[in-house]
């Protein structure tokens, strides 16, 4: 069986590792140059399987309508009234935004965050990565203290889920990471997850890639999708800027691109693109640069250090399949680690980046099969891509071979959402 994978970022490099390990003849391909250079290339670098609320919650819904209008606000929604993938992503995340809903939702995200770790674990133990990888474990941060006392409220919930994490004092938070000593009485405490890791995932995805083509994985880099072909019920090729590729069976891991891509052979993906922003700074002096990775949960941002490098990560921007930066969001990255830890870096030569990161409206990824027989999905998982990548690309090809995967897949298919106006219907008893 041959398997062509479309999209060379870390979910779909994983799967194409996943696939030649099962034996299938695997082609691989991306229109940039080299594998990891669109969302994988500069995000916040964490294997967070602690990150698990969804965005759609009660909680978050209140603190997104308290941000609109402002530029810098961790969360910004850029209304396009003629955009015809946001409004219906809307409505499918505002019928989350409910309680029950938003435990079922961290109930499925924790589940693949957890195999996935699992899974890189055991590929680390299989072949030699370089990717800076540390294993200090993943610190929530909080300076409100109701949020604090919420977010330790649901630590027994992802407990019971086998999600490791205990509550720290200030005090305690400090001891295991001193560069946020400089918060001073504004640190009310953390939480810690100490099986969470980190490191850069666009050196994961590049060592990976060589793993696989080592392997016999040929990949296709500067080869632009031009349409699926379609035939009797099928996926029957795709054409593309290097000629016709064919293939027994097709795996969308297209990021932001796959609902364009899946509509063009009649599949409906409420996948929507958020706009990420970060930068990598050259740390000055490492005493005061954190080495434990962290999450800032009052602007929702991202630390890693990988080195002598800081990357500081954060935002979302719902504008479509626009790239461009804003400068005051970039700005404002930079501002608060400078903030956080100042003369940690230099923070003049910050490199800056902005990324389009798949988010379905449950923040659950979109994995496994379609109506159409050869042709699957492993898309949609915001962001917690680098986290979910070895887990989603196992089990995705699992499915592919026609095998039993090593976790329930319940909840984690496309099949879930059903269509929209059945599901605003029975919300709303009509």
């Amino acid at each position: 069986m041959k398997v062509l994978v479309l999209g060379a970022g870390v979910v779909g490099v994983t799967t194409a590792w996943y696939l030649a390990k099962s034996g299938v003849e695997v082609e691989v391909i991306d229109r940039q140059d080299a594998a990891g250079l669109e969302t994988s290339f500069a995000n916040g670098g964490q294997i967070s399987a602690s990150h698990s609320e969804p965005w759609a919650h009660p909680a978050v819904l209140k603190k997104v309508l308290g941000w609109l209008g402002q530029e810098d606000a961790p969360l910004l929604v850029r209304w396009r009234p003629a955009d015809p993938y946001l409004w219906p992503w809307l409505a499918r995340f505002l019928l989350n935004c409910n309680y029950p809903a938003a435990r079922l939702n961290t109930d499925r995200i924790v589940r693949i965050a957890l195999y996935s770790r699992s899974c890189l674990q055991a590929l680390r133990r299989e072949v030699e990565l370089d990717y800076d990888l540390a294993t200090k474990g993943i610190l929530h941060f909080f300076r409100d203290e109701r949020e604090f006392d919420q977010a330790a409220a649901g630590l027994e919930a992802t407990q019971r889920l086998g999600l490791n994490r205990r509550r720290l004092t200030a005090a305690e938070v400090v001891a295991l990471e001193p560069a946020l000593a400089a918060m001073g009485p504004s640190l009310l405490g953390g939480i810690h997850t100490p099986e969470d890791e980190s490191g850069d995932a666009f050196k994961f995805t590049q060592g990976l890639a060589a793993q696989a083509e080592a392997r016999g994985v040929k990949f296709r880099y500067g080869c632009r999708i031009l349409n699926l072909e379609w035939d009797k019920d099928r996926v029957s090729g795709v054409a593309t800027s290097q000629g016709r590729l064919r293939a027994d069976a097709y795996v969308l891991a297209a990021g932001s691109w796959s609902p364009l891509l899946a509509r063009q052979v009649g599949i409906s993906i409420p996948v929507y693109p958020a706009k990420g922003y970060s930068a990598t700074l050259p740390v000055t002096q490492p005493e005061l640069a954190p080495s434990v990775s962290l999450i800032d949960e009052e602007y929702k941002m991202v630390y890693s250090r990988f080195g002598d490098r800081l990357r500081a990560a954060g935002t979302a921007e719902l504008a479509g399949w626009d790239l461009s930066m804003s400068a005051v969001r970039a700005r404002t990255v930079v501002e608060r680690a400078k903030a956080l830890f100042p003369g940690a870096a230099d923070f003049a030569q910050a490199d800056l980046w902005a990324g389009l990161r798949p988010v379905t409206p449950d923040s659950v990824p979109v994995l496994g099969a379609t109506r159409i027989p050869n042709f699957y999905l492993n898309t949609g998982h915001g962001t917690l891509g680098w986290t979910m990548a070895c887990g989603a690309g196992k089990a995705v090809a699992d499915i592919v071979c026609g095998r039993p995967t090593d976790i329930d897949m319940s909840g984690l298919g496309l099949e879930r959402f059903g269509s929209l106006v059945g599901s605003l219907a029975s919300r709303w008893g009509r």
